[in-house]
């Protein structure tokens, strides 16, 4: 029950209708029977609205397109991966602090799976999501990262950044149409791309089963559908398979940490989702 005392937290972006973050961090905070709501609100300037929820006592904010950049300049504080990154889609009002859980999400998903230390990792795809996914996969004790994109400028743009923020020395950047070769020896492969979502599901998958092998694990950061383009021709080549589900459960649990201080229940959230998908 919503009263005097209930800690307000939410989602700011435009659009925010589609978010699944108010069905799973509100199965969270009543499994857990914390005092807490989750509210969505379209934003679509943010001139005012920081101060403005700080003045509202409102606890924390997740942060979504077109604002992650942004909101950089109203915060006082930075986590340091968020710094790297240059965007952040969680705020803690507590210090005025912004993190960016992207990139833990994505790893926390392919450590169920696999270690990353000394391995190769290849990621499609250069947009914000791959950016928050890279610098912390880059962070991670891997061997080898390559990033691979269509406009050839961009993965060169963000490999740059890599290299000069000092977190790894062996990072690369190629064509889409070098995705096959690179894939040959890589053994971690994301794709951070919109190819196979809701309601472009019959899409041409990125890469297709002649293209992985076995001894790789193909990561698909889309949730919907749970079963990409991507992810079925990775079955096919008896490769390993990691949901876009998984990350985004994880990005969310480590929000609810930064703002409650407790552990979010994983299954509750994952169980909220997949009823309405």
């Amino acid at each position: 029950m919503i009263d005097g005392n209930t800690k307000v937290v939410g989602l700011i972006g435009n659009p925010v209708e589609h978010s699944f973050s108010p069905i799973m961090h509100n199965a969270a905070f009543k499994k857990l029977n914390l005092n807490y709501v989750y509210v969505p609100f379209k934003v679509s300037s943010l001139e005012n609205i920081i101060s403005s929820c700080n003045a509202l006592n409102i606890k924390g904010l997740n942060v979504t397109i077109p604002h992650k950049i942004d909101v950089l300049k109203y915060l006082d504080n930075l986590d340091e991966i968020a710094k790297l990154i240059g965007a952040v889609n969680t705020i803690d009002f507590k210090d005025m602090k912004g993190y960016n859980t992207d990139g833990i999400g994505a790893l926390r998903a392919i450590e169920d799976m696999t270690s990353l230390k000394n391995k190769k990792v290849v990621i499609t795809g250069c947009g914000g999501a791959s950016r928050a996914i890279s610098f912390q996969i880059a962070n991670s004790n891997i061997e080898e990262l390559v990033l691979i994109n269509r406009n050839i400028n961009k993965a060169k743009s963000l490999s740059d950044d890599i290299l000069s923020s000092n977190l790894l020395s062996n990072v690369s950047y190629d064509s889409l149409d070098n995705l096959k070769n690179e894939l040959l020896n890589a053994d971690i492969f994301i794709d951070t791309t919109p190819i196979g979502m809701y309601p472009n599901i019959n899409d041409n998958p990125i890469a297709t089963a002649d293209m992985l092998h076995e001894d790789l694990l193909v990561n698909d950061i889309v949730y919907n559908p749970l079963e990409t383009s991507l992810i079925k021709e990775a079955k096919k080549a008896n490769a390993k398979t990691v949901s876009g589900l998984k990350m985004l459960i994880y990005q969310g649990a480590e929000s609810f940490k930064i703002w409650t201080g407790y552990d979010a229940p994983i299954d509750i959230m994952k169980k909220s989702i997949l009823s309405v998908l």
